[in-house]
């Protein structure tokens, strides 16, 4: 009988992830990746309110988009991943295989960012429309039916012609949504989770400043009673473990001792 039970399937333990970039690089990558997200999401129903998410996540992309040349940016981290991963090939225990895989991968989303002329969803920066729904937003409540008539009427046409238009928007993303995708997913699996503990609530570590750390990561379960709270630069980051409540005025760092998995990913 116990060697039976032995052979049950045992339940999975759910983990929330908390995530800390520490440079301005990857804070803007996870910010884009936040709303690629979420636009794919609302994209796909038919509600007006769900054409108003994706297009404000559209808007919100081309105010990220607008402040620094992400192109470059991308290229650039491109290039330092292809450039860490190739050496790598002298690893006698390296997948070769699975490495040139990898770096053919960056190779093709390099060359594609390549053949873009000019700067990314220029198209979407001229168009006066999207321009006159921005400029709303700023205003609380400012896009409503009185404030923006032509808004209205694009959001009374057919779920179709909505929808084509919106696919039609974020394609203006596509080819560097995806590199931006890879660059993160290669900074994720770059470090594995181990355990480790906050004595009393709180955790600190530093930092070699001689590599190149782009991201902390915390695994909680999500049964526990306190949420991370992270913060951190290129020397070190500190984790606080807090007591979650919606009615405290303030939160407080727990006093017991945490349990909890952490990855520093460096690439």
């Amino acid at each position: 009988m116990e060697a039976a039970l032995d052979n049950q399937p045992r339940a999975v333990t759910k983990s929330i992830l908390y995530e800390q970039p520490l440079n301005e690089r990857v804070r803007t990558f996870l910010r884009l990746e936040y709303l690629f997200k979420q636009a794919a999401h609302h994209v796909k129903r038919g509600t007006e309110w769900d054409s108003r998410a994706t297009l404000n996540c559209i808007l919100e992309m081309l105010s990220i988009f607008g402040n620094t040349n992400l192109k470059s940016e991308v290229l650039k981290e491109l290039e330092r991943h292809a450039a860490s991963l190739k050496r790598l090939e002298q690893n006698p225990g390296i997948d070769y295989r699975q490495l040139t895989e990898v770096l053919d991968t960056i190779s093709g989303r390099m060359e594609v960012l390549h053949q873009i002329n000019g700067q990314i969803a220029s198209e979407l920066k001229n168009s006066e429309f999207l321009a006159s729904i921005r400029q709303r937003s700023a205003i609380p409540g400012g896009t409503c039916d009185f404030d923006l008539p032509a808004f209205h009427y694009w959001l009374q046409q057919p779920a179709k012609k909505r929808t084509d238009d919106l696919y039609r928007w974020l394609g203006n993303f596509d080819a560097i949504g995806q590199a931006i995708q890879m660059i993160i997913r290669l900074i994720r699996e770059s470090s594995n989770l181990t355990p480790a503990i906050a004595e009393r609530g709180v955790y600190q570590e530093n930092l070699d400043p001689n590599l190149p750390y782009q991201l902390v990561r915390i695994a909680l379960p999500a049964s526990a009673p306190y949420y991370a709270e992270l913060s951190g630069g290129r020397h070190r980051f500190t984790v606080r473990f807090l007591d979650f409540s919606t009615i405290e005025e303030r939160a407080k760092q727990t006093s017991q001792d945490v349990e909890f998995e952490l990855a520093c990913c460096v690439i």
